[in-house]
């Protein structure tokens, strides 16, 4: 049997010696915001009997709604599955909330790991849910394409990071290079960029009532969110749905994002995960497990945001070398243009309605 059709128990490769995991969980003294919301939640206008048997954001009538996957240990070892768990499930829904129209919008990894270590975390660990009190809290995140990913913090010396500057500068918020300074190049800081925002965030944990319910209506009505889990029994993770009971209510130490739920042959509910090891690992990066378990901690400690606007323009009035933006004079294209995200408890009788037709409308 190949791996593609194991759906009923997962499956490991051979264990030899594992070197000794970091606990890539940790809530920083800076982190002391977790929920800060007044919109309705989604479990709120959404039962559960009129979610759908099974939901993913990978495949929504033929398209993906999902950035691109990425791996947190490359070009060396960080411990920032937090930053990748709570940026991809951020990035996915700004995608959703375009309707998948456009370049795909991923947010800066690298900037969080430069400025949010009192907060948020650094490459030997940090939360989901801090990441999004401090988005909040600065009032933006830039784009990758300003600050792309080192997998470097200014407290690790792994690989090349003890010759990178990952100070909170703002050189380190938005850069780029016009050309080798052998040709008289130079790297210049860009004031104007392309970002985005968190207008509201929040959780669920263990203690919620009718967790599952609450978790998956989150996930239905405004996109993926990012979860806790336990990533020790995963690290020869092959495929197929995890099922062990033996893995049942297992603290926490690494970060991942739900992006779905769907049911096996055996009638068994599971939810569609996607880590940030790279495609290579798991199924295409992504693995399954059971529902309404907590199996490896999964339904613990999960954390949402919603965007407040975002950058959508198809010419950001930028020169290739930095210059020209907003404001400067010379520029012809006008101000970056934004879009502002809307609610889905906005409008309850659209998301009713795409329940009953069995078509996810975005508002």
């Amino acid at each position: 049997m190949s791996i593609a059709s194991v759906s009923t128990t997962a499956v490991s490769g051979e264990t030899g010696i594992l070197p000794r995991r970091l606990n890539e969980f940790k809530v920083l003294e800076g982190h002391t915001v977790t929920d800060d919301f007044h919109s309705p939640l989604p479990h709120e206008y959404i039962s559960e009997k009129d979610l759908p048997p099974s939901w993913d954001w990978r495949n929504v009538s033929g398209h993906s709604f999902l950035t691109h996957s990425l791996n947190q240990h490359i070009p060396q070892y960080c411990g920032s599955c937090w930053a990748h768990g709570a940026l991809s499930a951020l990035a996915d829904r700004i995608k959703i909330a375009r309707n998948a129209v456009g370049d795909d919008i991923n947010l800066s990894i690298q900037w969080v790991l430069n400025c949010g270590g009192g907060v948020a975390g650094s490459c030997w660990g940090g939360s989901h849910s801090g990441v999004y009190e401090f988005i909040k809290a600065q009032g933006f995140v830039p784009y990758d394409t300003c600050m792309p990913y080192l997998a470097c913090s200014n407290d690790s010396d792994e690989g090349f990071c003890s010759a990178v500057d990952t100070s909170c500068s703002k050189h380190n918020v938005c850069r780029t290079c016009s050309t080798f300074s052998s040709m008289g190049g130079t790297c210049t800081e860009i004031d104007i960029f392309p970002n985005a925002t968190v207008a509201e965030h929040g959780t669920y944990s263990l203690l919620s009532w009718n967790r599952v319910h609450k978790i998956k209506a989150e996930i239905y009505a405004r996109g993926p969110v990012a979860a806790g889990i336990n990533a020790n029994p995963l690290l020869d993770y092959k495929g197929g749905v995890i099922k062990d009971g033996g893995f049942v209510d297992m603290l926490i130490d690494h970060i991942v994002s739900i992006v779905g739920w769907s049911v096996d042959e055996d009638g068994d509910e599971y939810w569609i995960v996607r880590n940030s090891w790279g495609q290579y690992w798991g199924e295409m990066g992504f693995l399954r497990i059971q529902t309404g378990r907590n199996l490896l901690g999964i339904e613990s400690s999960v954390a949402w945001a919603t965007p407040g606007q975002f950058t959508v323009s198809d010419n950001f009035p930028c020169g290739e070398g930095g210059g020209g933006c907003g404001g400067d004079e010379s520029n012809t294209n006008g101000p970056h243009v934004t879009q502002f995200y809307k609610d889905p408890s906005s409008d309850v009788e659209a998301v009713k309605r795409s329940l009953r037709d069995g078509l996810r409308v975005v508002l």
